[in-house]
């Protein structure tokens, strides 16, 4: 299968209308999940210095309102917060006040700065939503009274007894489904695909990239799941299984060093399953030399590997390698993970020559910017520009900053989607494994 990365994952964002404003929103998670099931997408977050910033600037013009969230951490801070309502007032942006455990007198001071609207969070059933039509129908300001309490349903003045919910549920419990085994599925998916990651530059967050793109695509259909491997292919400091949890297994340096001799089921012995849903083949044990396997042992790795998996995600090392070639005419997709920074850009421009020195194939390059700028910050996207242009390229996936959570997830051995599912970076490799496997679909139905 021959897939065009910028095809595949080219995203168009959906216009921006509103976004919310705190110091974390993070730690309004309810607020996340309302404001995402009203807007989708068309939304973004702003802290409170950065919605000074942005509100003074002409593109404040086109939000419908804010959603201003607050607590009694942010109580100190109140006279900013106050002019940030005001601020948005001046631009005609409407303003809901979201308010956890705030003081009554510092209550009452962000209503009176300006504020369209008020809910108190946690949040009620449906109180933002509510709230957002009042502020749409040009509605007075809803009291805290009034913001508490739940929206009108008469048919839950009579609640179904709890055994009606599943009138049709089994009296014995069902049997816990069988353990998924590292092949390929019956699914009619054409040719095998593989996805490799490679960093421009340490600390791009490639390794975090491939183990959770890997393990989305593993969990992205629920009836007929694509069989997974990852490949860990950081012969030195391969960082897979620690982001995982595995141990590092003694045979994978057989597995390595004798794969041109190596039969099926030996290699499924060195991989490892993680959720019964994905096989991992981890780096060594110990560190190696990067030429100790050259681009015949890595042609029969990958070969072994698409005997048993659907998918293959491979996480490269940062260092060219000789086989490096080996990897790239084999993928479909070649993820090169880059910052925002001048190293970055220098690395990715001696990459670029030296691919175009050895009339490698760059259209398989899928550029993707780590701790990419938010949607609202205007000179981010200029950056972003100017970096694309000077080296010639198309960078169309941007990857936001997944702050914290990122570190303790990969700490504590877990993948995002399992660890911190409602991260803006576990949102946004949802996106991308599910743009890759419908275009792998999409493919398979025109062969």
């Amino acid at each position: 299968m021959t897939m065009s990365g910028g095809l595949a994952l080219k995203s168009n964002p959906a216009p921006i209308v509103a976004c919310t404003i705190a110091r974390d929103v993070q730690t309004f998670d309810l607020l996340i999940d309302d404001i995402e099931a009203e807007l989708g997408e068309a939304w973004g977050d702003l802290n409170f210095l950065e919605a000074q910033a942005f509100l003074a600037q002409p593109e404040a013009d086109d939000l419908e309102f804010v959603a201003v969230a607050v607590d009694d951490a942010d109580e100190p801070d109140v006279e900013m917060i106050c002019r940030v309502i005001a601020q948005a007032k001046e631009a005609g942006v409407k303003v809901i006040l979201v308010a956890e455990d705030v003081s009554p007198p510092i209550l009452h001071r962000l209503l009176t700065a300006g504020a369209d609207d008020f809910v108190p969070y946690p949040l009620p059933d449906r109180a933002f939503h509510n709230s957002l039509e009042r502020v749409r129908g040009g509605q007075t300001i809803a009291t805290p009274e009034q913001a508490e309490a739940p929206a009108a349903a008469p048919q839950a003045e009579t609640p179904p007894a709890p055994e009606a919910a599943a009138p049709d549920a089994p009296a014995t419990p069902q049997a816990p489904p069988p353990e998924v085994q590292l092949q390929p599925t019956t699914t009619t998916m054409g040719d095998r695909v593989i996805f490799a990651v490679q960093s421009m530059a340490g600390g791009s967050g490639a390794t975090t990239f491939a183990v959770n793109l890997a393990w989305e695509l593993a969990n992205i259909d629920k009836k007929a799941p694509p069989s997974v491997c990852l490949i860990d292919l950081g012969l030195q400091f391969g960082s897979a299984a620690t982001y995982l949890d595995l141990p590092r297994r003694e045979v994978v340096f057989e597995i390595l060093t004798e794969a041109t001799t190596m039969d099926l089921p030996a290699f499924k012995q060195a991989v490892q399953r993680y959720g019964d849903k994905m096989g991992v083949f981890t780096a060594p044990a110990d560190i190696l030399p990067l030429d100790i396997v050259g681009p015949d042992e890595i042609a029969a790795l990958i070969a072994l590997a698409q005997e048993c998996a659907d998918i293959v995600v491979i996480d490269m090392p940062s260092t060219i390698v000789q086989w490096t070639e080996t990897v790239l005419n084999a993928a479909d997709v070649y993820f090169a993970t880059l910052d925002l920074d001048m190293r970055s850009a220098q690395n990715t421009m001696r990459f670029i020559k030296a691919l175009q020195a050895e009339d490698l194939p760059l259209d398989k390059v899928h550029y993707v910017l780590n701790r990419a700028p938010r949607g609202l910050d205007i000179g981010g996207k200029a950056r972003i520009k100017r970096l694309a242009e000077s080296l010639g390229i198309t960078i169309s996936t941007h990857l936001p900053d997944g702050a914290k959570q990122v570190t303790q997830a990969c700490d504590h051995g877990e993948p995002l989607s399992d660890f911190a599912p409602k991260n803006p970076l576990r949102k946004e490799i949802a996106k991308q494994a599910k743009a890759l496997y419908d275009a792998m679909k999409a493919e398979a139905s025109a062969t």
